[in-house]
Formats: C-alpha cells, structure tokens, sequence
C-alpha cells in the first residue's frame, strides 16, 4: 500500500513539473511571438500640375446702362480671340452674365464721389488641361489693356491641380513598404533579432501640395505606411 501510494506520488511529482515546464516553455514561446517593432515608411514624388483652372474678370464703368452690356459684350469677344488665337479650345472656356452695381442704390453713397452710376464685371473661366499654355496666357493677357479692357487674375483664384493620383498610388505604396521594412530590418540586426511576419499594417492618407509657393504648378505627393513586425531572437 505505502509503495503504490509512493509511486503516486512520484507520477503526481512529474507530471507537475513537465506541466510547468511545458507552461513556461509556452510562455516564453508567446512572450517571443509578442516581440514586436513599428516602423513607419514613407514614399515621396514631385510631379507637375496637369490642370489649371483660373478666372478672368473684367470691369467697366458708365452712366449709360444699355451702354456698359455693350462695351462688357465687346471687351468679352476680344478676350475670346485672344484665348482662341492663343490655342485654347472652346470648350475650355465658360462664361457668366456679368454682374452689375448700381451706386445710386448704396442708402449709404457719397453722391459727390460717385463718377459712374454703373460698374459693370465680367467673368471668364479657364479650364484647361494644357498647363504649359495657361501659364503663358497668364504671362501675355495683359496685352489686352491695348483694346482699353481693364483685367483682374487674381493670383488664390488660379488653382494648379494633379489628377492622376490613381495612376502613381501602387508604386508609391509599394516604396513605402519597402522603406519600412528596411528600417524595420534595421532595427532588427541592431537588437540582434530576426524579423518575422507583419502583425499590423495601415497606409496613411495621400497628400497633395505645392512643393513651395513660388512653383504652384509641380505638387509634392506624399504617404506613409506604419507596419508592426514580430521580432524573433
């Protein structure tokens, strides 16, 4: 009887200790598995505008109200040749019935600074996929004060834009990737360990801007990725 309680005793005994070093063995192989880095990626490019968008407005003043459409008709349809002749397409161009201020019905005038009753502005509106020939315009449109048209480009009003984000996004993922990774291999032989599988990844949102604000028209397209890997020793 004390023999088979002995060897009870002694299964009870190793079978504790091979669970507990099972168990310490599982922790430690969880506590490895749990080693982690995150590492962040990032993917830059420098790209010229492919559309640029820009409003023309013009003014005249008079007295004469039937007067002023005329002279608005008239300085619309030289602006429209000059855009034409310069090789912008017809349907590159919109136009709004001009917008006319009545001084006389300011409650608030001054009747002995009002010179014209009327201010009459017209707005052109340029939207062309020829980046490198709105720029020009913008350089030569002044050579229409020689026809007496009084024009205004406001320079927030132009808008460089870059459509074809769709078309660069793979390749500038895949760099970011590639990136972090390699800081995370990095990181990885400096800590004498062995990188293993992703744990967990997110793309940050692409940015669009101007690369300074002298050159509106070439945008810096940016985006980070954050990759966390498991580290093993």
């Amino acid at each position: 009887m004390k023999l088979n309680t002995f060897f009870i005793s002694l299964a009870i005994i190793l079978a504790s200790l091979i669970l507990a070093f099972g168990f310490n063995k599982a922790l430690n192989d969880f506590k490895t598995l749990e080693r982690s880095v995150s590492v962040k990626g990032l993917s830059q490019k420098d790209v010229e505008a492919d559309t640029l968008i820009f409003p023309i407005k013009f003014t005249r003043s008079g007295n004469n109200l039937t007067s002023l459409y005329e002279e608005l008709e008239k300085d619309k349809q030289n602006i429209l040749k000059f855009l034409q002749d310069q090789g912008v397409r017809a349907d590159e161009i919109s136009y709004n019935a001009p917008n006319i201020t009545d001084k006389l019905s300011d409650p608030y005038r001054n009747d002995n600074q009002v010179a014209f009753r009327y201010i009459g502005t017209g707005n052109l509106l340029i939207y062309t996929k020829n980046v490198k020939l709105g720029k020009s315009i913008l350089e030569k449109i002044s050579t229409l004060g020689k026809f007496g048209i009084v024009i205004k480009i406001e320079n927030y009003e132009i808008e460089y834009l870059y459509t074809k984000l769709n078309e660069i996004k793979p390749k500038m993922i895949e760099e970011a990737t590639l990136n972090a990774r390699n800081a995370a291999l990095k990181f990885a032989q400096d800590s004498n360990s062995t990188l293993g599988k992703i744990k967990k990844a997110s793309q940050g949102q692409f940015s669009i801007s101007n690369r300074d604000k002298n050159t509106p028209y070439i945008k810096t397209i940016r985006v980070v990725s954050t990759i966390e890997y498991y580290l093993k020793d």
